[in-house]
């Protein structure tokens, strides 16, 4: 067997066992707490910690079945590429890295797991070695740095508490100065990771990594780290001020994706500014409390997007390498089977009822609409909800649909056995994994009571949305020059608010520039003159005067023995 098969009927075997386990503690109640010292600082155990509960246990099961998948998928995909092994492993350690954040109550053992995600991710997106991949690793690992800087300081911060296991300080045991510090530090790893407003623009640019890894990176693994850790924390963040703004900048990340999907032509783009907005509705439902509602989306959504990456790669590898869907068009009767796994990911994605997206999404959008939210926040929601089907339609009309634009010598079909077979287990989670997990962590119904016009708005808007996105496209606006009218709002829009723009050219002109400066004036310049070099130049020359008095020198102490007498002259005058 080759390697991608032997990881693959590990990784499954090992997502098996840990939904077992899962189950058994849901139906138990039980959940496994392990501790270990390995040193002790000032009073202050250093201990690595695990825990084992239904949570840590369901989402390692979706993680491990996924990656299994994605590695399969990749015996295809890479089969051209001579260091595939070497991918094999980065992917693994990608895996790995995830699994050990996702049992870590500990802060200590959570960096580990946090920051072996930051370094393969910047080694996947870097492994094209090209100057554009090179700009978007940097871009992604830089962004995600400062979410570590932030998960440092908290860590100094509980060292005064003596530990760093944050489940016995959510409930208590900290002053509100400092508990709300604490909690501002951890929102803000999470919007780093997760890719929220204003640090969304590493996500589209980590596209730049093979699709295997985009399928892996942007549904389960990475941009979902951030969320599962205000999962586990959601308890502190109660009545805390972060939590105000959290609510913000996931409501306005959720309606800034979904517009900016809208004017992207970048099959792979289309796809991570749907997750963005996806993550914005996860960010969005924990600042309101509901952190199982969050959990629940973010299983059922880890399904449906690892599908819809799988069916843009097998599409991408049969176009010729094209990523620009005004290159395609009319897949369906060349590739049938990718364009029903991709269809059926993308109504799953829209919420379609009885898929896997509308169990979680359409729950939390009437828990949502329940909550006292401002009427801003509720007009996101509902905007953002319109936005993904009609982005969602465009795509299905550009790719699968209308005319074919490919042109000659072309070569599309379903003939990559090894990679439709991880699509077809993976539609299989798309159908039935929202009711599986619905069963299972909801025995007991939320109670929605709403009138019939908010019950129906999820509905209503979501069948505008998909009309508007079907219809301008299929009156063929975006082909017409009408969009040059209105330049500056299609760039805004269409650029993320401006916001690679301001990630890369802003900061390098403002702080790096400026810095560069400071370095010259100051650390190379008057702090030079003032400090290590003027204090040297004054050390020489001072031990060089003394140097001379202590060579017994005759000219020496004839001068001195006449300048002392000068000295007396003048004294006694």
């Amino acid at each position: 067997m080759s390697m991608y098969q032997t990881s693959m009927v590990f990784l499954v075997l090992s997502s098996a066992v840990s939904l077992c386990c899962s189950l058994l503690c849901l139906g138990s109640g039980q959940s496994y707490f392990i501790e270990w010292e390995i040193m002790s600082v000032n009073s202050c155990s250093v201990v690595m910690t695990l825990i084992l509960d239904w949570m840590s246990f369901m989402f390692l099961s979706f993680v491990m079945f996924i990656s299994s998948m994605v590695l399969y998928y990749s015996g295809e995909y890479m089969a051209g590429d001579k260091n595939m092994n070497r991918f094999m492993y980065l992917v693994l350690a990608f895996v790995m890295s995830m699994g050990f954040l996702i049992i870590s109550p500990n802060l200590i053992s959570i960096l580990l797991g946090w920051d072996g995600l930051g370094l393969v991710s910047y080694a996947l997106v870097i492994y094209y070695q090209n100057e554009k991949s090179a700009n978007a690793g940097m871009l992604t690992a830089l962004s995600n740095r400062v979410g570590d800087v932030a998960i440092l300081l908290a860590i100094s911060l509980m060292f005064v508490h003596g530990g760093w296991n944050f489940l016995f300080y959510v409930d208590g045991g900290l002053g509100f100065g400092e508990k709300e510090m604490l909690c501002g530090l951890v929102v803000l790893a999470a919007m780093t990771k997760s890719a929220q407003i204003p640090f969304s623009a590493w996500l589209p640019a980590a596209m730049a990594a093979p699709t295997p890894v985009s399928a892996l990176v942007h549904s389960s693994t990475l941009v979902t780290a951030g969320v599962y850790l205000l999962i586990r924390f959601s308890p502190a963040l109660e009545g805390m001020l972060s939590q105000s703004v959290l609510m913000l900048l996931s409501s306005l990340t959720m309606f800034m994706a979904g517009l900016g999907a809208n004017f992207e032509y970048d099959l792979k783009k289309i796809i991570a500014l749907s997750t963005l907005s996806q993550l914005g509705v996860m960010m969005s439902i924990l600042s309101l409390g509901y952190a199982d509602l969050a959990f629940f989306h973010l299983l059922a959504h880890a399904l449906f997007k690892a599908l819809l990456f799988m069916c843009a790669g097998a599409v991408i590898h049969s176009v010729k390498d094209y990523q620009d869907i005004r290159m395609m068009g009319g897949l369906v009767y060349h590739m049938p089977l990718t364009g029903m796994c991709m269809n059926l990911a993308n109504l799953a994605l829209c919420g379609t009822p009885f898929l896997a997206g509308f169990y979680s999404k359409d729950m939390i959008l009437e828990v949502a609409f329940m909550s006292p939210i401002n009427i801003i926040a509720f007009g996101l929601y509902a905007l953002a909800t319109g936005l993904t089907v009609c982005y969602t339609m465009r795509l299905i009309y550009y790719s699968l649909s209308g005319d074919f634009n490919l042109g000659n010598l072309y070569s599309v079909g379903d003939e990559a056995v090894v990679m439709t077979k991880p699509m077809m287990g993976l539609s299989c989670g798309a159908i039935f994994g929202g009711a599986f997990l619905s069963w299972l962590i909801f025995p007991c119904p939320y109670m929605i009571c709403m009138t019939l016009g908010f019950k129906t708005l999820a509905l209503s808007v979501s069948v505008v949305g998909g009309m508007i996105g079907y219809m301008l496209n299929l009156m063929a606006v975006n082909y017409s020059l009408n969009s040059l009218k209105s330049y500056g709002s299609t760039v805004f829009f269409g650029s993320m608010w401006f916001m690679p723009f301001l990630s890369t050219y802003g900061v390098s002109k403002s702080f790096l520039s400026s810095g560069g400066k400071y370095q010259s004036v100051g650390d190379m310049g008057w702090s030079e003159y003032y400090g290590g070099q003027g204090i040297y130049s004054a050390v020489s020359k001072g031990s060089s005067s003394l140097q001379v008095f202590q060579d017994n020198s005759m000219k020496v102490y004839m001068l001195s023995f006449l300048l002392w007498l000068i000295v007396l002259f003048f004294i006694m005058i």
